[in-house]
């Protein structure tokens, strides 16, 4: 099916004055605590149909390639981001999202111009309905666009963001895990993610119904705290989705678990953030010395090389 044959959108001076609905109680009680259903107009907003897609992928594949990530071929839950195949013309696969099995992140949409309106106004609605001194606690602020084929699972994986996963076209069954749960993402896992390895956390199909489903449809959306494994299976039919999302400031708990992965590696069973106030200041500091000292050993190496 050709991209343009999908629902037309609104025109501009149709779009609703409010994007994001949700009651200020769910967000006071479950913001990156655990996730939360929410709704939304955003639909059929302009910019996140199709065939302005295939014209987003088409400039930032001129001028920032790095932003558009794309893959294509059957993926299963427990399945690498590095295990897939990227051999083929994006934009061919696009144009035939329906056959081409393929998925598609536009990375930090509001660079290009066109959609700098579109990543204000969702960021700050979220922001409005967080409340709580939000604005000072964000170090990176985003929006992503997904465009999915029909049966494509995104694997399981966990992020250093704090989402909201918005359903713009299509179905989708979303499975979010407690990121609590120990049997269900281990401290080494976790260590292994914020020190060097995106892929480290591993699925495990017998834990599978932990989980907690939702039901992705156009028109609602879903919270995802940072660190919640999650995967998504796509129903029969192509998925367009927007994910506002945030990277907070605080650095602490990232660097302690750091440090606990090195320790590790010294054969020290450390004890993870929380237990100890002091053991985690310890750490921290023992890890932002290092690293500082990394990084001038490095910048002397390059001098004199």
């Amino acid at each position: 099916m050709d991209i343009c044959t999908t629902i037309p959108p609104v025109g501009e001076a149709e779009l609703p004055n409010t994007w994001i609905n949700s009651s200020y109680s769910a967000f006071k009680e479950n913001f990156e605590r655990n996730s939360f259903e929410v709704t939304h107009k955003l639909a059929r907003h302009p910019l996140l149909q199709l065939p302005q897609l295939l014209e987003l992928a088409d400039r930032s594949l001129r001028t920032r390639p790095s932003d558009l990530y794309f893959d294509m071929g059957d993926v299963v839950p427990g399945q690498k981001w590095k295990d897939t195949n990227r051999e083929f013309s994006p934009l061919s696969a696009l144009r035939q999202l329906e056959e081409s099995n393929a998925w598609f992140i536009f990375r930090s949409a509001q660079k290009d111009p066109a959609y700098t309106e579109l990543f204000s106004q969702t960021i700050a609605e979220i922001k409005r309905l967080v409340g709580n001194g939000i604005e000072k606690k964000i170090l990176v602020e985003d929006i992503i666009i997904f465009a999915t084929s029909p049966k494509r699972v995104t694997a399981y994986h966990i992020d250093r963001e704090c989402n909201f996963i918005l359903q713009i076209q299509g179905q989708k069954d979303i499975y979010i895990f407690d990121r609590n749960d120990r049997e269900i993402l281990p401290e080494v896992e976790i260590e292994q993610f914020w020190a060097l390895d995106n892929n480290a956390p591993n699925y495990r199909p017998e834990m599978q119904d932990r989980a907690r489903l939702y039901k992705l449809a156009p028109g609602n959306g879903v919270h995802v705290p940072v660190n919640c494994p999650h995967w998504l299976q796509n129903k029969d039919n192509v998925s367009v989705t927007l994910s506002v999302n945030f990277q907070f400031i605080d650095s602490v708990r990232a660097n302690i678990y750091r440090a606990n992965h090195y320790l590790r590696k010294l054969g020290i069973d450390p004890q993870p953030p929380g237990r100890s106030a002091l053991r985690d200041q310890v750490k921290v500091m023992a890890y932002s010395t290092a690293s500082a000292a990394k990084r001038v050993v490095s910048s002397t190496w390059k001098k004199g090389s």
